[in-house]
């Protein structure tokens, strides 16, 4: 472990944050935070800490009421984004900066609640977005046609070609995605096949594609995002998950 932290800039941060912490798709069954007691599985990667949407919804002084949360059977991908906002944020502007994109997506686009399921800020604190459970495999409203049986985590921030995208934010990323993908044993550096539900995606409606189980948004979606940059560091970001894993 000691040997992993010091070759990986920036991920001794977010494991230390672990040791100390222990389209809308919506309305099914209950939105509880719990689930039932798994069995320990081969490819398990530790939970990183992950701030509770009430902490960037606390200022919100009448929010829309949430229907309950829509559940798949498991979560069998990853969809990473960036939020297109300003990179010239303080960090703890991020609950406020959260709260816009909220707001921006249950207003002006009638969504009943915000679309990502995580979101992530340039130092590497990983947000709650969408409600359900984090620890749940919630139907998301973040990548047209493949919001089921997957999860979205949003870099908040514009990654175009020639930005930097942070280190640490990056080491989070993949610290998430090995948690989540690990609660099916699923290889982060894998493929996956995915039925699509929207013939607005790359691929016509109940049409199965063949996606990696660490996708860029522009995998499922005619887009640009992530960003060219973001884009960039996927490979690296796949790696580093597998790492976690414990996976050679």
């Amino acid at each position: 472990m000691l040997l992993l932290l010091a070759c990986l800039p920036g991920l001794a941060a977010v494991l230390a944050l672990v040791l100390c912490a222990v389209g809308v798709d919506r309305t099914g069954d209950g939105a509880g935070n719990s689930v039932a007691a798994r069995p320990a599985l081969p490819h398990q990667a530790p939970r990183p800490p992950i701030v509770p949407r009430d902490r960037w919804l606390e200022l919100e002084k009448d929010p829309p009421s949430q229907p309950p949360a829509r559940y798949d059977d498991e979560v069998a991908a990853v969809f990473v984004h960036h939020t297109d906002s300003p990179n010239g944020y303080e960090c703890a502007e991020a609950p406020r900066i959260i709260r816009h994109l909220y707001a921006g997506q249950t207003g002006a686009k009638d969504w009943d609640d915000i679309g990502y399921n995580f979101l992530v800020d340039r130092c590497g604190t990983i947000y709650e977005g969408r409600a359900g459970g984090v620890d749940r495999a919630v139907t998301g409203a973040h990548t047209q046609g493949f919001n089921h049986r997957t999860t979205g985590i949003a870099a908040l921030g514009t990654f175009t070609a020639g930005v930097p995208v942070p280190q640490v934010m990056t080491d989070a990323i993949a610290a998430l995605a090995a948690w989540k993908l690990g609660l099916t044993d699923t290889d982060p550096r894998g493929s996956v096949r995915l039925t699509s539900s929207n013939s607005l995606s790359r691929y016509a409606s109940g049409t199965t594609a063949l996606l990696p189980t660490l996708a860029g948004h522009s995998d499922g979606f005619m887009t640009s995002c992530p960003g060219a940059a973001l884009a960039e560091r996927l490979p690296a970001i796949r790696e580093l998950a597998a790492r976690l894993q414990g996976r050679s």
